[in-house]
């Protein structure tokens, strides 16, 4: 198995897998800390203002007794995997499900985490387990779908 190390990555720092570089078992993560600053801006860029993520009076009074994290949120680090790491420039997601299993919190450390299950080398797709923890905690459980452009293609065009 390999391990691509996570961390913040610049835009001229995006990696790249082609298609035949990816083998069943390679590994992906990244590790992020969820500020409060993080929250309120994913508010704003999706409109998603449930007092759950923003008032915290409101929130003591919920099942999780204080803030979260919108889960699509959490879900977007799986995202910058993808698109940033592994497989990285020119991948486009195809599908993806997500199973939000717990809740993250202002100043948890998401660890998210993609793996390769399987290639279709004739459609150019990889198989994606996708998965997010804070600490041993499963926090979002997912598979995605990725079309990876193949070298040759590349080289051609």
């Amino acid at each position: 198995m390999s391990d691509v190390n996570g961390g913040e990555v610049g835009q001229k720092e995006v990696g790249q897998y082609f298609l035949e570089d990816l083998t069943v078992g390679m590994t992906s993560d990244y590790d992020r800390v969820v500020t409060e600053d993080m929250i309120e801006q994913f508010a704003e860029v999706s409109g998603d203002h449930n007092p759950l993520h923003l008032d915290e009076e409101y929130a003591k009074t919920t099942m999780f007794k204080g803030r979260i994290a919108h889960g699509m949120l959490g879900a977007a680090f799986i995202s910058k995997v993808f698109g940033t790491q592994m497989p990285g420039k020119g991948s486009v997601y195809i599908s993806q499900t997500l199973r939000f299993l717990a809740p993250v919190r202002i100043g948890d450390t998401v660890t998210t985490t993609v793996e390769v299950v399987d290639i279709n080398p004739e459609k150019k797709r990889v198989a994606f387990r996708s998965r997010c923890r804070v600490g041993r905690t499963v926090v979002i459980d997912g598979d995605a779908t990725i079309l990876v452009p193949s070298r040759a293609a590349s080289q051609a065009a």
